[in-house]
């Protein structure tokens, strides 16, 4: 017996309208109700009727089910929530930072830094330290520096995988608290709240350049209630001015 494969992708686009060969269907209209089993004529006509399509949405069902819908309005509904899923979607990174046993101060505070932004961002942290020459010798050098970080963070993050030699290097791997999605979530109402803050500065400063311009200007406001000022007392105009000697 010969087999033929003649390739090409396989549609998972529901069969629609005439495309449903079957010859009778269980039918459910537009909102949701279930109008029973149906001639696929008679499902034909009342999606014509409802100027909706006939949509299979059960085709291993015996008999198939199909829904009275508005299927470009629903394609495009799914490619909606399908894309704001794929925004959500959180991936779990792992970042790695590298530190030596004998460790500055000052860099140590800076890579502790890192580590913090990264547990923030809900990222997991691969912390290595590296041993060179006679420093191999003095692992608990490494594991003290372990602990100690761990101990900085421990508000953020929790020792995932606990410190372990690897050749001339020791690993220890940090979880953050939160969940990817809970620091993006909290990420974008920060940035939503800078951003409200930075356009609220921008009213006040147009607000207070008014201000300004009134003031050079010599613009004072008057009260609605102040008293008119009274006028000066006109001169006797009857008075006649002395005859001269």
């Amino acid at each position: 017996m010969w087999w033929c494969n003649r390739g090409g992708s396989i549609s998972t686009e529901p069969r629609i309208n005439d495309r449903i060969r079957v010859p009778e269907v269980r039918l459910v209209g537009p909102s949701g109700e279930q109008v029973g089993i149906v001639p696929l004529a008679k499902a034909l006509e009342l999606a014509q009727e409802y100027d909706l399509d006939l949509v299979e949405v059960a085709a291993s069902a015996r008999p198939p089910v199909c829904k009275l819908m508005d299927y470009g309005k629903f394609k495009y509904e799914s490619a909606m929530k399908a894309r704001e899923a794929r925004k959500n979607q959180a991936h779990t990174v792992i970042k790695e930072m590298k530190l030596r046993p004998k460790i500055d101060p000052h860099d140590y505070d800076t890579k502790k830094g890192h580590v913090v932004r990264f547990l923030k961002q809900g990222d997991k942290v691969k912390i290595t330290i590296m041993f060179r020459g006679r420093e191999q010798s003095r692992p608990e050098l490494g594991y003290r520096l372990l602990q100690r970080l761990a101990s900085d963070v421990e508000d953020l993050g929790f020792i995932e995988s606990n410190p372990k030699q690897d050749g001339r290097n020791m690993i220890m791997v940090l979880g953050p608290h939160k969940k990817k999605t809970e620091a993006m979530a909290e990420a974008r109402e920060a940035q939503a709240a800078r951003k409200a803050e930075r356009q609220g500065v921008s009213a006040t400063d147009e607000g207070s350049e008014d201000e300004f311009l009134a003031d050079e200007a010599g613009v004072d406001e008057v009260a609605d209630d102040a008293p008119a000022a009274e006028a000066a007392p006109a001169e006797d105009a009857s008075t006649e001015a002395p005859a001269e000697a």
